[in-house]
């Protein structure tokens, strides 16, 4: 979960006029972000390998 001191701070980076929608991208964007970090405190990352194997995959 964000914390009101996160938000806030990535609001401060905006140019003094913006769209909502930009905002709202910042701030999902801060969110995934974290959840990454979350992710890989708790191991739940894959190798590169796996990742090469995955994107071989996708790429075809």
């Amino acid at each position: 979960m964000l914390t009101k001191k996160e938000v806030l701070e990535t609001i401060k980076t905006l140019p003094a006029k913006f769209e909502a929608e930009l905002a709202i991208e910042k701030i999902v964007f801060l969110e995934k972000i974290r959840i990454g970090l979350e992710q890989v405190e708790s191991g739940d990352v894959v190798s590169e390998e796996q990742a090469r194997k995955k994107l071989a995959k996708w790429l075809k």
